[in-house]
């Protein structure tokens, strides 16, 4: 059986499903939940940087009207440890200060007001002690991390004999990159509304992972993860910031029992800097052999990011280099400096993003020396196979991705000659760069119902962190269902539902519409087994195969005449619904193939030669990313990601005060991020891409891969209006007069 033509909806650029409800308020975020008797909580974070607590005042707290608790080390419940996996997180433990902005304290009361009130009237006296802030003081002490970057994969790595390669070479490329510290500022900051029922604990959390939030809590909690339920509806952007349960969340939970009524915490803006993670600041050697006519003969990639004393949090800059180009020898490691900050973690394409823009630097400048047109290089070095793994790739478009973003872009008009190319008194400058992500999937489960009024509801226990979850798995299950979309509702954010995985890692895509596609041609199978052993259907005993489903609707093959609805099915069978469950996970592809997508990025930039000022005023950025759900989300991502590459290059640097460790911009006026005036006309396309082996649509995340190579493209304009290359980021007025 088949869905015929005329019923493709995926790849459709749908408006979204859930657009109405975000326009007119209806759409309920985690702070937004109304709940009966609820009272608010605010924490107290840390002055210091590394010390102990050592006299903690809350008597004035305490005398608030309306205060409920002011709940401290002295007064907390004891937790269970760090069970549950992910972050290890500070819950009012013991009095040991570990880094500016560290919750130490939490005041609960009848209003906000009075709970902000009662948090600013708590005395604290501390036992400081010097603290570790800055990364390059304490490089001497950089170790190799004991744990793995991501897909399990050893910190250090190489094949070939760098030392050879490097001695053989005609031209070297040998410099170092640094990228700051840079901090998530999603719209709706982290919140958490904690209700007791019981011995059960309903949590509604500002989270990327409700299952990955319920074994947090139940394990810090030391309860069974069945009694924690999570629930996710809405969230208004993650960037990885809201992939870990953070201490708040648990916190919550703690204050919630302990006053006996649920507790709502939402982090302030500043509160967001330090406790919740961030990029961590990165300092990157490259090292590039190449003969005189452009061949790699070495590919070295060296990393070193912080960490927090207490956990650690591997940036891996150097993963892509493994596999982005054909090289006979390259090596890549990682090494990680300890200070007393909060620890790093995810930031949208952590390790591609601030990586990308060391090695295609790197690449611009080898292109440079050798005279070689920078996509010319890059052709000379295609990788037609993974060089790491050794094995073919599942697709890739990366070619075509050169030659039409070039062709769009207009790169045959460039001057290659630095400072050559000027609008008036305005130097302009053209850069391009390479994008690469891996293909990521985990298991994901679903259920499918179809209902007897002809209508589905399909569930699974994802997230939609503004990227259009709703939207496309609608799509994807009225297409596997073959009903119109105006009658399959999607249904997500919730852990009673069907478990999937974290939304990081741009799988989300690929992992639940899996699931979801899965589940959708089951249960529509279903039906039509119904009706192909049912004497009194005009489609007994026929060829599956001849019957195609639309419209909510089987029939015959080229005999239109012979059908029936969904509806009447059930209704002649007496069944309110037909429910499929499917479970999708990645099987023996990822040892036959490689999984990655790519892409071009071409920046144009105007350049002011009296004040330094850089402006991005022209993008053009071409991507291989497999089947696309739908078009106007996927353009959405992949100018987002963009975006958020802009404010990379340019902008973002989070200031910390080397003496007290705190955060000296911990505001959206003094970090700053791209605007309305700061993005220029972007244009994004994409190569149709086929791919059989990644998972069962063909589907490749796009999440991430817009901001990978974005900086570097940038940086590399940069280079070519000015002549003077920027190695260190963000590029601002001052490195550049």
């Amino acid at each position: 059986m088949n869905t015929g033509d005329t019923n493709t909806v995926v790849g459709k650029p749908l408006n979204r499903v859930d657009g109405y409800l975000k326009v007119t308020g209806g759409a309920r975020y985690s702070a937004e939940f109304p709940v009966a008797k609820l009272a608010y909580g605010v924490t107290i974070q840390s002055a210091i940087a590394k010390g102990k607590i050592a006299a903690i005042d809350t008597k004035a707290a305490e005398q608030v009207p309306g205060v409920l608790a002011v709940i401290t080390h002295l007064n907390a419940p004891k937790a269970s440890g760090e069970k549950g996996g992910g972050r290890k997180l500070q819950v009012l433990q013991d009095n040991t200060v570990l880094y500016s902005g560290q919750h130490i304290g939490i005041v609960v009361a009848d209003t906000f007001e009075r709970a902000m009130h009662a948090a600013s009237l708590v005395q604290i006296r501390y036992q400081e002690e010097q603290p570790k802030i800055n990364m390059r003081e304490n490089l001497a002490q950089a170790y190799l991390p004991q744990g793995k970057i991501p897909r399990n994969e050893p910190p250090d790595k190489s094949h070939g004999d760098i030392t050879q390669g490097l001695a053989t070479a005609a031209f070297r490329v040998e410099q170092t990159y640094t990228t700051p510290v840079e901090n998530h500022n999603p719209m709706e900051p982290h919140a958490t509304t904690a209700v007791w029922q019981g011995d059960q604990l309903l949590l509604y959390d500002a989270t990327q992972g409700i299952f990955q939030a319920q074994q947090k809590v139940a394990g810090v909690l030391g309860i069974e993860p069945e009694k924690v339920r999570v629930m996710s509806y809405y969230v208004g952007g993650g960037f990885g910031c809201k992939g870990s349960a953070w201490s708040h969340v648990p916190l919550a939970a703690m204050a919630a029992k302990q006053v006996n009524r649920p507790v709502k915490l939402v982090l302030g803006r500043i509160q967001m800097y330090g406790p919740v993670g961030f990029r961590p600041q990165t300092i990157q050697q490259v090292s590039l052999g190449a003969t005189r006519d452009g061949k790699l003969t070495a590919l070295r990639h060296a990393g070193i990011s912080q960490t927090s004393t207490f956990d650690e949090f591997i940036e891996p800059v150097a993963k892509s280099a493994r596999m982005i180009y054909a090289c006979p020898h390259i090596e890549t490691s990682h090494h990680l400096v300890q200070l007393d900050t909060g620890t790093p973690t995810f930031m949208r394409a952590p390790g591609e993003a601030s990586g990308s823009f060391a090695l295609e630097s790197a690449m611009d400048e080898l292109a440079y020396a050798l005279n070689i047109d920078p996509i010319e290089l890059r052709l000379r070095n295609y990788a037609e196979i993974d060089p790491d793994k050794k094995l073919p790739w599942s697709s890739k478009s990366l070619r075509e991705c050169y030659r039409i973003g070039a062709e769009k872009f207009g790169w045959q008009k460039r001057n290659s000659k630095p400072g050559s190319m000027r609008d008036g008194n305005y130097l302009i400058g053209w850069g391009m760069a390479t994008a690469t992500y891996p293909t990521n999937r985990s298991p994901a489960s679903a259920i499918a119902q179809i209902m007897a009024d002809g209508t589905a509801v399909v569930r699974s226990g994802s997230q939609d962190i503004g990227t259009g979850t709703y939207t496309v798995m609608t799509q994807v299950a009225a297409e596997a269902l073959g009903l119109p979309v105006e009658k399959v509702r999607f249904e997500l954010g919730d852990t009673k539902m069907p478990e999937t995985p974290v939304s990081g890692g741009s799988q989300t895509a690929a992992s639940v519409s899996s699931a979801v596609h899965l589940a959708g041609n089951e249960a529509r199978s279903k039906v039509l087994q119904l009706a192909l052993s049912d004497r009194n259907s005009p489609l007994y005993g026929v060829n599956a195969e001849d019957v195609i489903a639309q419209d909510g609707s089987l029939f015959l093959k080229n005999k239109s005449s012979q059908t029936e609805t969904y509806a009447g099915i059930l209704a002649r069978h007496g069944l309110k619904m037909i429910e499929a469950r499917a479970d999708a996970k990645p099987g023996e592809e990822k040892e036959k193939y490689s999984m990655h997508a790519f892409g071009s990025q071409f920046a144009e930039v105007r350049v002011n030669p009296d004040s330094g000022e850089v402006r991005v005023t022209r993008w053009v950025g071409t991507f291989g990313v497999g089947r696309i759900l739908n078009a106007k989300t996927a353009r959405s991502q992949l100018i987002g990601g963009i975006v958020y590459g802009i404010g990379m290059a340019l902008m973002e640097h989070t200031v910390t005060d080397p003496h007290r460790g705190r955060v000296v911009n911990a505001d959206l006026a003094e970090y700053h991020v791209p605007v309305n005036a700061d993005v220029p006309n972007i244009e994004v396309l994409w190569v149709d891409e086929r791919d059989p082996y990644v998972n069962p649509l063909g589907v490749k995340g796009i999440g991430e891969i817009g901001i990978t190579g974005t900086a570097a493209a940038i940086a590399n304009a940069v280079y070519h209006a000015t002549g003077k290359r920027i190695r260190d980021l963000p590029i601002t007025l001052d490195k550049l007069l």
